[in-house]
């Protein structure tokens, strides 16, 4: 019963992400926004330049942590 609940919910929550994805893909503003969202990235990148070079070298090293467990 419990694992039935789950699954339901999980479908829910894969109905909900393929009904935004759909939005966005048939969205004709898209293309703007990413252009609008590339620019706020730059402008961050630049403002901070050191502080976004320090978390991309820790988000490499995380996930290069979790791809090369031995588990």
């Amino acid at each position: 019963m419990m694992n039935e609940e789950i699954l339901e919910n999980v479908n829910d929550r894969l109905d909900d992400a393929i009904e935004q994805g759909r939005y966005m893909i048939e969205n004709d503003d898209l293309p703007e926004q990413v252009e609008e969202f590339k620019q706020q990235a730059e402008s961050v990148v630049r403002q901070h330049p050191f502080k976004c070079l320090a978390g991309g070298l820790l988000a490499g090293f995380i996930v290069g942590k979790l791809l090369s467990s031995d588990s």
